[in-house]
């Protein structure tokens, strides 16, 4: 039987998968294609929609990440650098781009991965800003 946690895991996944595609810019495989209610999925993972996330400080947001299990961690920051990412660029929202940056940062720090598109996402805020 899978638990909560499994299946709020399960949906961060597939919406980290989604904002990938969406950022490559691959429409064929965007999320209203995929049947995605990104305002059902943000409050199926957080119990608040995504301007109520983005409206809370960065350090707001790590506390909600630290309130979950230590290895569910890096899920959540590479799921919300990519969502601050997207939104960032499609919005043209320095302070979304700014979030994205930690959270992929922190995502670095916690995985342990060497991952190159992220890290090539990072650079490209810093030049932005």
């Amino acid at each position: 039987m899978i638990t909560d946690k499994e299946f709020t895991l399960r949906l961060i996944r597939q919406l980290t998968q989604a904002l990938e595609k969406l950022i490559l810019d691959k429409p064929e495989e965007s999320l209203m294609q995929k049947d995605l209610d990104f305002d059902s999925l943000m409050k199926d993972i957080f119990k608040f929609d995504f301007v109520t996330l983005s409206s809370k400080s960065k350090e707001e947001i790590i506390e909600i990440v630290n309130e979950r299990q230590e290895r569910d961690r890096k899920d959540y920051y590479e799921m919300l650098g990519n969502l601050f990412y997207y939104n960032g660029k499609v919005l043209n929202k320095p302070d979304f781009l700014a979030k994205a940056k930690t959270f992929y940062e922190l995502y670095l720090q916690t995985s342990g991965i060497f991952a190159l598109p992220i890290i090539n996402r990072i650079s490209e805020i810093k030049n932005l800003s």
